[in-house]
């Protein structure tokens, strides 16, 4: 192999380090089995939220993990491995959400692990963080709670009015 063989992959995975180590959330998948068409809108769901996937030589990702200080990661990179990665810090679920939506409309595709936060992940606790909603569905979680006791307040002060209506005909 020569030199610049070498430097190049060298250099592709200090860029891919440098990528996992900005990464807020990384969720890795095996997603062999899956079409063209549907690698394809699966990559476009990840892109409008500002996720990125990749599909890397396994001693690549070895390499990378650990530079990026995850080498507790190493293990998932087994097999036909694809890493699925945002540094939206606004939105660190919405990649183990979409892959846990995948996997549950594909069979072919397995959540085999992740990190989030610099921090390793099972398969169980990317399956969990899949669960919370996005950013906008928390949002709107704490609305619905903030609104509720001026909407009961409301109702109440109608059932008052309602009745006074009636004793008074």
């Amino acid at each position: 192999m020569s030199q610049a063989t070498i430097a190049a992959k060298a250099k592709f995975v200090e860029e891919f380090a440098e990528e996992l180590k900005s990464a807020k959330s990384i969720v890795v998948i095996n997603y062999l089995g899956l079409t063209v068409d549907q690698v394809t809108a699966f990559r476009a769901e990840l892109r409008e939220s500002n996720a990125k996937m990749k599909v890397v030589k396994n001693t690549y990702l070895r390499r990378a993990a650990a530079q990026a200080g995850l080498e507790d990661l190493a293990p998932v990179f087994v097999g036909p491995s694809a890493v699925i990665y945002t540094d939206d810090e606004d939105n660190v679920t919405a990649t183990a959400r979409i892959a846990a939506d995948y996997a549950k409309k594909f069979d072919v595709v397995e959540i085999k692990g992740g990190a989030l936060e610099g921090q390793v992940a099972t398969k169980e606790q990317v399956e969990e963080l899949a669960a919370i909603p996005g950013r906008e569905g928390l949002l709107s979680m704490l609305l619905s709670v903030l609104q509720a006791p001026v909407r009961n307040f409301a109702y109440v002060v109608k059932a008052v009015a309602e009745s006074k209506e009636e004793s008074a005909e």
